[in-house]
């Protein structure tokens, strides 16, 4: 018998310069959010709401994002 498809989530991969300079590469983020009218700015909101999730667990203050653009990997 065969098996039910299972859904996938597709994601696209960001890399993120925060205020401080540094970067971090290929942040992932739901490709079900991008596009539209507001093009990849939706990312941005996914990746604070990662951001803010990773600060609290580690007792840091979340960074300020600087800029973001899609990642040249593959």
């Amino acid at each position: 018998m065969a098996k039910k498809p299972t859904a996938r989530t597709e994601f696209v991969l960001f890399d993120v310069i925060y205020e401080d300079g540094s970067q971090r590469s290929n942040r992932r983020v739901p490709a079900d959010v991008l596009g539209g009218l507001d093009g990849d700015e939706p990312a941005r909101e996914v990746i604070m709401e990662q951001d803010r999730s990773i600060a609290e667990k580690s007792g840091l203050p979340p960074l300020q994002i600087k800029s973001l653009k899609r990642s040249a990997g593959k």
